[in-house]
């Protein structure tokens, strides 16, 4: 694959001195799904928005499908759709004349059994006649994305797109999403719920304080930065850990009936075979033995905050 979206040395200063972006370099590849993930004010949205030429950059180079968003803006604007996060739309207008009007600035010619299909991709067909002041707030968010994808773009950026919305909205979000990758779509994301992003991104960038902490595949960034914790089951309570199990630091349940280790997933050698021969030698007798694996949620509060105590 090669890169749609190329993102060098970005830097965005706001009036005030207001640093939101510095230093900002990333490729994303055509047809993967990058999650963005940071905390409120990490810079997440600014980028979106500089990418996507909305909001002018202080230095730095971004261009999209060859394009540079600042000097060829047209062409390359052309190529991208936006879901925002605020739900601006004109009230008054039926839904179908909203995501036609929106195919229409982009250059595009007239195509209504496009739209009618993103409608009903969108479970809005029914509703194309309706004003957009009779939508409920979940349909108001469809209409975004229609409005997005009407104009047949190749990088989709989803601007914490299911913040606030029902259950089947998210659902139906993420059939389309996938739909839209199998048609070779780039999509970037920002997302609070991080377990949609571990469900579905190739990639995972974190950002903080308008730094970008790391860009990586989210299988290999687990098995680098992820941990599980074997949770050993005990035939009898003990009040304390044994002192010859003390290179372990276990971890003691308020029952004594369990203990727990954690180590890092993809270490080669995990210690758990001395530590089950260790809790044999000190006559602790295992009732049985469970474990779990550390999600991207934890690794990304884990970075987050070691980003902060540095």
């Amino acid at each position: 694959m090669s890169a749609i979206v190329q993102v060098e040395n970005l830097n965005k200063t706001y009036d005030g001195g207001f640093e939101a972006l510095k230093n900002v370099s990333l490729d994303i590849e055509e047809g993967e799904i990058l999650a963005l993930l940071g905390p409120n004010g990490a810079g997440k949205t600014t980028l979106i928005s500089t990418i996507c030429g909305i909001t002018q950059p202080t230095s730095g180079r971004i261009m999209v499908g060859g394009h540079n968003v600042v000097t060829d803006w047209r062409s390359a604007r052309k190529l991208v759709g936006l879901v925002p996060q605020e739900i601006n739309l004109e009230p008054f207008e039926p839904v179908g004349n909203t995501v036609r009007f929106s195919r229409g600035l982009f250059g595009k010619a007239r195509n209504d059994a496009f739209i009618d299909q993103v409608l009903s991709d969108l479970s809005l067909f029914e509703k194309k006649d309706s004003r957009i002041s009779q939508l409920s707030g979940g349909m108001k968010r469809r209409v975004l994305i229609a409005k997005a994808l009407s104009h047949e773009p190749r990088v989709l950026f989803l601007d914490e797109p299911t913040a606030g919305v029902d259950v089947e909205l998210r659902r139906d979000m993420w059939q389309l999403v996938e739909r839209l990758r199998a048609d070779g779509v780039t999509i970037i994301l920002t997302t609070h719920y991080i377990e949609e992003a571990e469900a579905i991104a190739d990639r995972v960038g974190v950002i903080r304080k308008g730094e970008l902490l790391l860009v990586e595949e989210k299988d290999r960034l687990m098995a680098r930065l992820g941990q599980k914790e074997l949770t050993i089951e005990l035939r009898a309570p003990i009040d304390v850990v044994p002192e010859g199990l003390a290179e372990f630091d276990l971890r003691r349940s308020d029952d004594g009936l369990k203990l727990h280790y954690t180590y890092k997933v993809g270490e080669e050698r995990t210690g758990i075979t001395r530590l089950i021969s260790g809790l044999q030698a000190e006559g602790l007798v295992l009732a049985d033995l469970q474990t779990n694996e550390s999600s991207l949620e934890e690794i990304f509060v884990g970075l987050v905050h070691d980003g902060e105590a540095a």
